[in-house]
């Protein structure tokens, strides 16, 4: 829980291996500063290996004093991870190709910096509407940016999860930055695509809306992602700004 004069943030965070999966890849973090949720790949371990490396990076941002420059904090921590998995990767060969994605939100008391590379989401429920405030780096949303294919036809494409960017792989490492200001009674979920790619925003929506305990709450959206199938690893922050009093 973290404290200042205009708000507080509050929080919970959940992480599950999921049905079909042999371990999980995915690396969760929830502190008073920086939610996080990084979804690896690369094989073997090396997706675990990967996105528990960029966590570790990031969450040197949570002990920091509050910058001037959130923004700026952010991408200096972001180009430090990509820095240490290509340093890994360059001494042990058998990690080439491993990479994550990354979202990220830092808080300063008032407003959040948030960072996105990959396919993992964050979304936004405020008076009662579901915003998802990242857009997926993949091939098929860039086709349905184009017009070429519509939201129904990309969320069921055999391939909607092939990246266009990650953290640590082959392709641009550039991270979407923004900054949000916030209101109270905001709730902000950050997510894995083990659950954004199973439950569908209604039921996100709704539990987000109905629950009142956040890790109840996400507990809820694990149990939903694995009566869906859960066919990947599942992971979600969960985190609510409320009003001082």
């Amino acid at each position: 829980m973290s404290n200042n004069a205009s708000f507080t943030l509050r929080y919970a965070a959940r992480t599950d291996v999921g049905l079909r999966r042999q371990q999980n890849e995915d690396s969760v973090y929830a502190g008073p500063r920086l939610l996080a949720v990084a979804d690896g790949m690369g094989g073997h371990s090396h997706g675990e290996v990967a996105s528990a490396t960029v966590i570790a990076t990031m969450s040197s941002l949570d002990s920091d004093p509050p910058s001037d420059d959130l923004l700026g904090s952010m991408e200096t921590a972001i180009t430090e991870a990509g820095r240490r998995l290509k340093d890994m990767a360059g001494r042990d060969p058998k990690l080439t190709g491993m990479g994550t994605t990354l979202t990220a939100m830092l808080w300063d008391g008032t407003r959040f910096a948030l960072a996105h590379i990959g396919d993992s989401r964050a979304y936004m429920l405020r008076d009662g509407c579901l915003y998802q405030i990242t857009r997926d780096h993949t091939l098929v949303q860039s086709l349905v940016d184009d017009g070429q294919m519509t939201a129904e036809q990309a969320a069921a494409h055999p391939r909607r999860s092939l990246l266009m960017r990650a953290l640590g792989g082959s392709g641009s490492v550039e991270p979407d930055l923004t900054m949000r200001d916030v209101c109270a009674g905001d709730r902000y979920l950050i997510c894995s695509d083990g659950l954004s790619g199973v439950v569908g925003p209604q039921a996100l929506h709704e539990t987000l809306t109905t629950m009142g305990d956040l890790g109840e709450a996400a507990e809820r959206l694990i149990d939903l992602a694995k009566d869906g199938g859960g066919p990947d690893n599942i992971s979600c922050v969960v985190a609510e700004v409320l009003a001082n009093t």
